[in-house]
């Protein structure tokens, strides 16, 4: 044991948005129970790459008897870390797998079949184009407080969607799958550094390959340096909220 500078994390003031697992180029920060945590002390070199990168200072530099920090097995982690992003799924991605979804149909009224009223439900998209790719980062409907950004599978997965989700917001959507996440990152970016959101709503499939849109958000609002009231939404291949 070494008395030396190593990160402590304030569990109490994370919000866990994950922003410093990113910055951290050790491996040295997981999210566990939504939370940011110290993997281990050998991890970090109490350099501090992960404090700019924190929105709410839940990170600090301290002094205090750890572990020396352990490069070789750093190397070790980054190797295991890089080989489990590569490593194919035995079935391929899950969300490629072809699922058939059953739903029971509600019981129908002897009345209510008499009745052949139609309800119509109304749009409640407040703009066009939505496709992020597509829309203008100088857009006055950008100055609307409330921002939807949503993987597009989403809009057909759960059934509410515009009631529960599009209603008084701006929507922006895209495929993290297909689309260059980068791309994302850097056209929110300059998105943001042009208006002043109070909200962004971030709904995603629950499938691993949605959470490239989440990841882009992100790192948007941490390069744009804004913080902003965030909330992630997740939705289940069978249409519910998680």
């Amino acid at each position: 044991m070494v008395r030396r500078k190593i990160v402590h994390i304030h569990e109490d003031k994370c919000n866990g948005c994950g922003l410093c697992v990113e910055a951290c180029h050790e491996g040295a920060i997981e999210m566990v129970d939504g939370k940011a945590r110290l993997v281990s002390d050998e991890y970090c070199d109490g350099l501090g790459d992960c404090l700019p990168a924190c929105p709410v200072g839940a990170i600090e530099i301290i002094e205090r008897e750890s572990k020396p920090f352990d490069e070789e097995l750093v190397k070790e982690r980054m190797e295991e870390i890089q080989k489990a992003k590569k490593a194919p799924m035995p079935c391929g991605c899950p969300g490629t797998m072809a699922k058939t979804i059953e739903r029971k149909q509600a019981a129908i009224k002897e009345d209510e079949v008499k009745d052949e009223t139609k309800v119509e439900l109304q749009s409640q998209l407040m703009q066009w184009p939505v496709q992020l790719s597509l829309i203008n980062p100088d857009a006055s409907y950008l100055e609307h407080p409330n921002w939807l950004i949503a993987a597009d599978c989403t809009a057909f997965a759960y059934g509410n969607f515009h009631e529960d989700f599009i209603k008084n917001h701006i929507t922006m959507i895209g495929c993290p799958k297909l689309d260059d996440i980068e791309y994302y990152t850097d056209k929110l970016t300059e998105i943001l550094q042009k208006h002043e959101p109070k909200s962004i709503t971030v709904v995603r499939m629950e499938v691993p390959c949605c959470t490239g849109i989440v990841a882009a958000v992100k790192k948007a609002m941490l390069k744009a340096e804004k913080i902003v009231n965030y909330r992630e939404i997740i939705i289940s291949t069978s249409g519910e909220i998680k």
